[in-house]
């Protein structure tokens, strides 16, 4: 008698584990699909900290040779102006002069007063963003040598560029995740729920681009997080 009471007891306990373990798994399953999903914005102003300006001008003749003195001395100019100015060797390139025959142009019908027409172009590439941004205001200095230094050619345009973003990246991406928690912490107060862990996460891609076309030496570095967070009752 005391044995099948014994084994009825074990039994009972091993039904009521059964049990409980049923039941959690229920609800385990209920919630396993209740998931919000939000989203966390980052934003953050910096000032550029490289620049590429070209300075591009005109010559205009007949005969080659004396073109190439021609280059050659604006050229000397130039560089003395910018390295006068500040900047270093390092940071001034000479490209090769481009050079179009106009008498050999097969569509040019218009009379050819010069047979050569010559673009040349040294390009800055610096990381002094506000000592270039000052030459380009003090770019008349030139004109008083005689040489017009113009921008109007749309394949030489000056550049802006923020190249330290790995030094901001950590600060924003905690920045996003703590607004997509805040999200999705609201969102579980007004389901009268509990934010549980999070299920998956996708940090998004860094954008970086002009604040506006006034001040394009000045970024907008964004980044938007998406994440999934399980949601209790």
């Amino acid at each position: 008698m005391k044995k099948w009471i014994l084994e009825a007891a074990i039994i009972a306990v091993g039904m009521l584990c059964l049990g409980f373990c049923i039941m959690s798994g229920l609800d385990s399953f209920a919630n396993k699909n209740r998931v919000v999903s939000v989203k966390g914005l980052a934003e953050r102003e910096v000032e550029a900290d490289k620049v590429i300006w070209p300075l591009i001008y005109k010559q205009v003749g007949n005969d080659l040779a004396s073109l190439y003195t021609q280059i050659s001395n604006t050229n000397k100019a130039i560089i003395a102006f910018l390295k006068q100015k500040g900047l270093t060797d390092a940071e001034i390139n000479v490209n090769a002069p481009e050079i179009i025959d106009m008498q050999a142009e097969r569509y040019n019908s218009n009379p050819i007063v010069y047979r050569y027409n010559v673009t040349g172009v040294i390009t800055v590439v610096s990381g002094q963003v506000s000592l270039v941004r000052n030459l380009m205001q003090e770019q008349s200095e030139l004109l008083r040598q005689g040489i017009a230094v113009g921008g109007s050619d749309y394949r030489y345009n000056i550049q802006y560029q923020f190249t330290k973003l790995n030094d901001v990246k950590p600060q924003m991406i905690e920045e996003a995740t703590k607004n997509a928690r805040a999200a999705a912490e609201k969102f579980a107060i007004d389901s009268d729920s509990r934010l549980g862990k999070i299920m998956r996460a996708s940090q998004g891609q860094f954008s970086i681009d002009n604040r506006d076309e006034n001040t394009p030496y000045i970024k907008k570095v964004r980044v938007v997080t998406t994440i999934d967070y399980a949601l209790q009752d």
